[in-house]
């Protein structure tokens, strides 16, 4: 039986290589979410966690001597290729992998989604992405600070979804689309627009420039 995650995973994938096969080069120069990134690095960054086991993620942090900003960097550079159609096509190769770092396969989900995102936006891009998928991300960010700062980053507020049943925590409201509620628990600024609550202005302060 197909592992209803990685199902969701490689339909992001999916969703958002076929998003990108008519970008012209100027947008794939655009900046991302994530500070100092344009949108192809973050989709090359995608690649390399989509091919980074246990064995190799480890191998690259030492080698990087557990600085892991700069295994990110080294890694986003090796699948980056010398063109964006060569980006493309090295994040297509990947669509169905199930190669992780050592990480909880939902934080994988969530990478792939909240990027998605990144590229998407400053793009004029959409996906309605299923509420199953983002309500099971809500649900993993609200509640770690693992791979980004985000259960700290909503400390004291409720979170309540209006498109889906994602609810959490207590304290000052901060409602909207689940998509909204996760972008803004991962630092994303802009996405604090979508939402709404005596809460907001709060989760704003706590945001900055999205992070890979």
């Amino acid at each position: 039986m197909t592992d209803p995650v990685w199902a969701s995973i490689h339909a992001e994938r999916a969703a958002l290589a076929a998003d990108l096969a008519g970008l012209t080069e100027e947008q794939w120069a655009t900046p991302s979410l994530c500070s100092g990134l344009t949108v192809r690095e973050v989709l090359a960054h995608l690649t390399a966690s989509a091919s980074l086991n246990a064995v190799r993620w480890m191998a690259g942090v030492i080698r990087c001597r557990f600085d892991f900003d700069r295994q990110v960097a080294v890694r986003l550079a090796e699948h980056l290729g010398t063109t964006p159609a060569e980006t493309l096509e090295r994040f297509r190769s990947v669509v169905a992998s199930t190669t992780k770092p050592p990480l909880p396969v939902v934080a994988m989900l969530g990478e792939t989604l909240v990027h998605g995102e990144d590229i998407r936006r400053p793009l004029g891009l959409r996906r309605d992405h299923p509420v199953e998928a983002v309500t099971r991300v809500a649900a993993y960010y609200q509640g770690s600070d693992q791979v980004v700062v985000a259960r700290s980053r909503v400390a004291g507020l409720r979170l309540v979804a209006d498109d889906g049943p994602f609810t959490s925590g207590t304290g000052p409201l901060v409602s909207g689309p689940t998509l909204a509620l996760v972008m803004a628990m991962t630092g994303r600024t802009a996405c604090c627009d979508d939402l709404d609550g005596e809460g907001v202005e709060l989760l704003r302060s706590r945001c900055g420039a999205g992070t890979v």
